[in-house]
Formats: structure tokens, sequence, C-alpha cells
């Protein structure tokens, strides 16, 4: 398996690295199954993160043309107020650069962005993750509108609002699109991946290696429906 990690401008870094260690790793113990690679919409550069101006490097653009993993982190920065909307400078009236999360998500609409990401997920061989508000830049993107997913529990009204059915978990599986909850429920998703894509004994092996023990059951839309709780 493949993994492409897409980076856009105020991405948060712990949704990217989290689920990059745990597929490296899974790679290595795996003796080569799992690769993975940090990209960008616009090809090879250095990302700028929504967290003190951090930059990661993507070496390649995102190809929604090859097989494996497409991964969509969350953004990194203030979550705001209700109706709160961007400061102007004092005097000049220019608008400061903003650093509310929901504005950050929302750019990459204006990116090449959603178009590769609605190629990959039409790709019968691509399977689609997100971690925390990487869901959100999906739900936005109107690419998974009557899907089963989850985000951080800050955003879930705002997934279901975009036609999503919301899911209060750790990990939700609904086929070629898994995604995670809030920033480090990237480690669980890393490793759920690992599990089902390579094999539980390649996941429990990276699980120990960085002494993390998940946690919540992965959703799946199996199963009879819940009642009288």
């Amino acid at each position: 398996m493949h993994a492409q990690i897409a980076l856009f401008d105020g991405f948060d870094p712990l949704d990217v690295i989290a689920p990059y260690e745990v597929l490296y790793a899974g790679g290595t113990a795996s003796g080569g199954a799992v690769s993975v690679e940090l990209v960008s919409a616009e090809g090879p550069r250095a990302v700028v993160s929504g967290t003190g101006g951090l930059a990661l490097q993507a070496t390649a653009a995102l190809d929604p043309g090859r097989a494996g993993l497409v991964l969509v982190p969350g953004a990194s920065g203030r979550v705001g107020e209700p109706g709160e909307t961007p400061d102007l400078e004092a005097g000049t009236g220019e608008q400061k650069q903003d650093d509310l999360i929901p504005i950050l998500l929302g750019r990459t609409l204006n990116t090449e962005l959603p178009a590769l990401l609605k190629a990959a997920m039409n790709n019968p061989q691509v399977t689609v993750g997100a971690v925390c508000g990487g869901s959100l830049v999906l739900a936005m993107a109107g690419l998974i509108e009557g899907r089963h997913a989850t985000t951080h529990h800050m955003g879930l009204d705002m997934l279901d609002a975009t036609g999503v059915h919301a899911v209060h978990a750790r990990v939700v599986d609904d086929g070629d699109l898994v995604t995670g909850a809030g920033v480090t429920s990237g480690i669980d998703l890393g490793l759920y991946l690992l599990e089902r894509e390579v094999g539980p004994r390649i996941a429990h092996a990276v699980e120990e290696l960085f002494a993390h023990e998940r946690r919540g059951t992965v959703w799946r839309p199996q199963g009879p429906a819940p009642t009288g709780l």
C-alpha cells in the first residue's frame, strides 16, 4: 500500500506526522509492503502549517490515479467564537492573516485539492482517509455527502450539516473512506489501516513500538442498530 498524505497551507502537523510515522514503521515491519510520502496539490514545495510557521516538504504532486491511500489532515489554528469575523489591522483596513480553523479549511476549496480528491474518490483502487478537520475538507467540497465519517468532536455538527452521517467515534470505516476524530486519532487511524490492509501482526508490532494502545471500537455501518440505550 502506498500512502499519499496531502499537505495544504495551515495544516495541523500532528495530523500528518502521527499517521506518517505509523505507516512508515509499518513499511519497515512488513518488509516494504507500505510506503508513504508527503504531497501537495501544487507539487513539490515547502508547505507551512498552522502551528508556529512550522513547514514540511511536499516531495511530489498528489496523484489520484495511484492505487493505495490518500490521507487528508485537518488545520491548526484558533477555533474562534460563534460569529467571529477576521480582525482588521488598526488604521489600515487590511485584513490580518487569519488563523481561524474554519477559514484555513475553507481556503482549500480555492485550490486544486478538491478536484484531485474527487478523482481519488472515483478511483476504485484508492482509499481516502482523513484526520480531524480533514473530514470537513472532504465534506465542504461535497465529496462525502451521505457517507459515514467522524471528525474532531467540535466539528461534528458542521459535518452533519453538510449531509454527512457524523459518527461520534475514534475511527470510522466506511469502506473506501476511513476517518479519524481528534488530532491524536491519527495514530489509531494509521494502526487500523495497517491492520486492515497489511495484517494485525504488523499493526500490533508498530503499536508496541510506539507504546500506544488504541481505544474505542472502529465504527462500521454493519450489524443491527442499537435500541433501548
